[in-house]
């Protein structure tokens, strides 16, 4: 077994009734790594994350998590492992400093007011630690939910959506400790729908449906869509709302075009057919008012072509 491997896992597989909610999945994250795990509502990644931390078994499939199996040592993975779910589950009548003091005595952490105070000065609550839990922001619980997972020193973090629904700051603020905890030894795996968050992963995979549809290094999954993308923009000032809509809707019927998204008064044009694209955009290359822009398709543009031509066996 490779001591570098935090989880690795194939043919994974999970069926409520006759709903195939994850199938044939597989994956391998190293440790100290920040894995971001993406996909669409639905899409199978919280089956996934609790199938990996002994939470739920799969049907089908095999595989490994800190070096224990996920069938039959379910009970050793959860000692190891951190899990932060997508709804704040902390007790909203307790303080911060009581939540974090009963996670402590509940794992057993020794010096468990000790340990408390460490997370507050840590995860910057200090001056909040009588404060209720249920009168903190969205920013705050979020928090005290992290400093909740990280004070039994688990080796491996799963994060459910951590920053849905928080303002831009407070996920800045979050990245950048996940960041310094994977580089004290935590491996992290992070499921999100913000590109912006999956660009800071060190490797992600993209699921819809319960199929992977991708996985690597951002610039590898980027690459590897075939995706060609040039920028519609108008010369000048800039034209009407009304027009540049006109555009788009002429652009989206045109062969060879996958997508057009609007950008504020430009238009990202893109299709996995670079000849095709360059004959659909040919004609606009003589109006004055246009200027087009070959461009790289960003992390979205693929991920909403996968979507697009996922199948959607839930229909």
């Amino acid at each position: 077994m490779d001591a570098d491997i935090a989880i690795k896992v194939e043919g994974l597989r999970k069926q409520f009734g006759s709903h195939v909610v994850v199938d044939n999945l597989a994956l391998t994250v190293r440790r100290r790594q920040i894995y971001g795990f993406l996909g669409p509502n639905g899409s199978g990644k919280t089956t996934t994350i609790r199938m990996l931390c002994g939470l739920l078994t799969p049907d089908a499939g095999a595989g490994t998590c800190l070096g224990h199996d996920i069938r039959t040592e379910a009970r050793r993975i959860r000692a190891k492992v951190g899990y932060m779910t997508q709804k704040f589950s902390l007790y909203a009548d307790l303080s911060v400093r009581e939540n974090l003091e009963f996670v402590a005595r509940l794992y057993g952490v020794e010096s468990p007011r000790a340990a408390a105070s460490e997370a507050i000065a840590r995860l910057g609550l200090e001056g909040r630690g009588a404060q209720l839990a249920g009168e903190l922001s969205g920013g705050w619980k979020q928090r005290l939910a992290l400093g909740a997972c990280i004070l039994p020193k688990p080796e491996l973090l799963l994060l459910d959506e951590p920053t849905a629904g928080v303002d831009p700051q407070a996920r800045r603020e979050f990245w950048s400790e996940i960041h310094a905890l994977a580089a004290e030894g935590l491996t992290v795996l992070v499921s999100t729908h913000y590109m912006d968050e999956a660009e800071r992963c060190h490797e992600i995979a993209y699921i819809a449906y319960g199929h992977l549809l991708a996985q690597g290094r951002v610039e590898e999954v980027i690459a590897a869509s075939g995706l060609s993308t040039v920028t519609l923009s108008y010369a000048g000032a800039g034209e009407a709302t009304g027009a540049l809509a006109a555009l788009a809707r002429h652009l989206e019927a045109a062969p060879g075009i996958d997508m057009v998204a609007p950008f504020g008064t430009r238009l990202h044009v893109s299709s996995r057919d670079g000849a095709a694209l360059a004959a659909a955009l040919a004609p606009l290359h003589a109006r004055t008012d246009l200027v087009l822009t070959p461009d790289a398709p960003t992390l979205e543009d693929v991920f909403i072509d996968l979507m697009r031509r996922a199948p959607d066996n839930r229909a």
